[in-house]
């Protein structure tokens, strides 16, 4: 069977080394076992975008990934010095990822630190949990808006595990809203409609990798995310409102 395409798959920023694309909800980075829907190479690929043939075979360009379930800014490289370049700068952490999430409760501190290795839970293939015998882990926070049942959160990492934001989150009793697996209260994801986690890669910067200009490229946020904010800040007028 022919892998679909992702034809509602914007491009945010491009030139003659690399493309940022605003990845939907339900898109893959790359084809991978078991995974049958559209992927960002294979979408990209179809419309006849050059891509380098540096990386493995099946993941060409790509120098960081976004889950499925993950929308936002992801960066492919066109050309070879591009693919050098930027995995360079993704492995030394030099790329600025700003993602926003909105987390169940109400976060104590304006802003912090956390610093937790992460590994593979036993319990599950698919799931990650904080483990001594992980691999480092940072994520730093600053508090966005508060809606006292959940807070808005813009979330910047210095590290890149798997399903880290949700994991470290989940870690200190404050899941991501709409994530199931990883704790979140399924009724507050029904009443925010929400049918996966609450997390955007909200902006991305990064030194050009061949002008060495700085650059920023920013995105919105998906229809479905901006709904359960809608939602979430109404439900927070109404709480705030004193009964007449």
């Amino acid at each position: 069977e022919p892998e679909p395409i992702a034809r509602d798959m914007a491009v945010v920023y491009e030139d003659d080394d690399v493309i940022v694309v605003d990845k939907p909800v339900g898109v893959a980075a790359h084809a991978s076992v078991g995974w049958t829907g559209p992927t960002v190479l294979g979408s990209l690929l179809d419309r006849g975008v050059h891509i380098t043939s540096y990386g493995a075979a099946g993941r060409q360009g790509i120098v960081s990934r976004l889950d499925v379930g993950t929308s936002g800014l992801m960066l492919v490289c066109k050309s070879d010095p591009a693919y050098v370049e930027m995995r360079r700068q993704f492995a030394e952490h030099e790329v600025v990822k700003t993602y926003h999430a909105l987390v169940q409760g109400n976060l104590k501190e304006n802003k912090a630190t956390i610093e937790a290795p992460i590994g593979r839970a036993k319990v599950s293939d698919f799931r990650f949990c904080v483990t001594p015998a992980g691999k480092e882990a940072i994520t730093h926070w600053d508090v966005m808006e508060r809606f006292g049942e959940a807070t808005l959160v813009s979330v910047n990492l210095e590290t890149g595990r798997t399903h880290q934001i949700r994991v470290h989150f989940s870690s200190i009793g404050h899941p991501l809203a709409g994530d199931a697996m990883y704790g979140a209260n399924p009724q507050l994801g029904e009443a925010l409609g929400l049918e996966r986690q609450w997390l955007h890669a909200k902006q991305l910067e990064f030194r050009h990798p061949r002008t060495h200009v700085w650059t920023t490229v920013k995105s919105h946020y998906p229809a479905d995310l901006q709904h359960a904010l809608d939602v979430m800040r109404g439900r927070h007028d109404t709480q705030d409102k004193p009964e007449v």
